[in-house]
């Protein structure tokens, strides 16, 4: 959701008509770029909250205010609003997992000091447990897509206003095969990706009752659709697979220098270079078409891992970073990794993720799933001894073995924290998100 493009400005650039063969060899060309891993990044977004009362919304002039404040203070972390006025900060690119550690948690001290001086906070939660969705940001894109997503009902705005993630950014890998090779790497990434949403869902409530889900936030995600927030097939060469996906997936806009942007319903890429109505599509526009596709590995020269709930705690997201950083680029821990979920791909019936039986049920049991459970232990084992060959620290260790202990090695995940916090009259909610989890007790669920 970090894809912020100006409202119309770059409609004039690249004006050049493309064809589809050009769209192809243009996305083979620019979203898998390979060479030995070397860099590693982060996409923190957090939910904005009264420090006082989390509870109840905080204002969109406060928000304002406080965004102002931040714009005006030096962040090595690029800072970005999301539509609902959800705060992210996106790392640069690090030359090393400490490197990334350290510049992020020294930006998020800086945010965190000035907030609250305003009595605000942020919370790690992957879906808001107390609010509806409310649009924050007013602009041509953002009107434009919940136009287009509200055709698939409410998941869209929930997802653009209520939810929160860490984004883990890899490289490609190498262009040769093995372990750290960039075929191994995307389908590892679709296939521990339902290890990841299990181990770290941390978003079971909706409109402060349990869904069903321990994952609601990976839930709306599969609502939105295949076309919009889906995968490519896994069963060929990747270039080839993401191009094809590119070129059929459905346009959300047709971007405007003045006035409304157009919406179409039905029209994919490939139909656009093919009709040029309503007018030619241009490699601005097949730019901004890529920013607008939301799959769970999204291929941008690298791969940006987008299943992770946001996790709880000052330091809780440097967890996932950690251990798929580890899961990634140590060559005997990626090795084990792929052992491990190999055979998990049976259940996925060759059907893309995250809309297929392994990502669903990864969702909603999370690690009570005794095939998650057991490949989530052998992948934190794993990390732990790859992390100390990746140079990190007693700090990034003992936080990876204490969520081990907490929650992996009981087979549990953060949402079960929020669950056992609820009163325990408090039913699921009805209909396709609820159902699943009974009474729990509740004492409080701020974070």
């Amino acid at each position: 959701m970090s894809d912020t493009q100006s409202d119309g400005g770059d409609c004039t650039e690249h004006r050049t008509a493309v064809t589809e063969a050009e769209v192809e060899a243009l996305v083979r060309g620019i979203c898998f770029k390979t060479g030995p891993p070397r860099t590693l990044g982060v996409e923190l977004e957090w939910l904005v909250h009264s420090l006082e009362l989390p509870q109840l919304p905080v204002t969109p002039e406060r928000l304002e205010a406080a965004y102002a404040t931040l714009r005006a203070v030096p962040l090595d972390s690029s800072l970005t609003v999301e539509p609902g006025g959800q705060l992210e900060l996106s790392s640069p690119p690090a030359a090393s997992l400490m490197e990334c550690v350290d510049t992020v948690s020294a930006d998020l001290d800086t945010v965190r000091a000035v907030l609250a001086e305003d009595g605000l906070g942020l919370a790690g939660i992957g879906h808001d447990p107390w609010h509806a969705p409310r649009r924050f940001l007013h602009e041509p894109r953002y009107d434009a897509m919940e136009a287009c997503l509200d055709r698939n009902g409410p998941a869209g705005r929930n997802m653009m206003c209520l939810s929160a993630s860490v984004q883990v950014c890899l490289d490609a890998g190498h262009e040769e095969p093995g372990p750290l090779g960039h075929a191994r790497r995307w389908w590892l990434a679709h296939q521990l990706g339902a290890v990841l949403v299990a181990a770290f869902a941390n978003s079971p409530l909706l409109g402060r009752r349990p869904t069903g889900w321990q994952s609601t936030r990976q839930l709306m995600w599969m609502e939105i659709g295949a076309g919009r927030a889906g995968a490519p097939p896994l069963n060929g060469e990747p270039r080839a697979a993401w191009a094809r996906h590119v070129l059929d997936s459905p346009v959300m806009c047709v971007r405007r220098e003045s006035g409304p942007w157009e919406v179409p319903a039905e029209l994919t890429f490939r139909e656009w270079t093919r009709s040029g109505s309503p007018r030619p599509p241009t490699r601005a526009d097949l730019d901004y078409h890529l920013t607008t596709l939301f799959p769970p590995v999204r291929p941008r020269g690298h791969l940006e891992l987008r299943m992770i709930d946001a996790q709880p705690g000052a330091d809780g997201w440097l967890v996932p970073l950690a251990v798929t950083a580890a899961l990634f680029d140590d060559p005997e821990a990626a090795e084990r990794a792929y052992r491990t979920v190999k055979p998990l791909a049976e259940r996925d019936l060759n059907r893309p993720a995250p809309h297929n039986p392994l990502w669903a049920e990864a969702a909603r049991l999370g690690l009570a799933d005794p095939e998650l459970r057991e490949a989530a232990d052998i992948c934190f084992a794993a990390a732990l001894e790859a992390l100390p060959r990746l140079g990190a620290t007693a700090r990034v260790t003992d936080a990876v073995a204490a969520f081990r202990d907490r929650f992996v090695a009981r087979g549990r995940c953060p949402a079960d924290d929020l669950l056992d916090r609820l009163p325990a009259t408090e039913p699921p909610r009805s209909g396709p998100a609820g159902g699943a989890r009974t009474a729990h007790r509740r004492k409080d669920i701020r974070t």
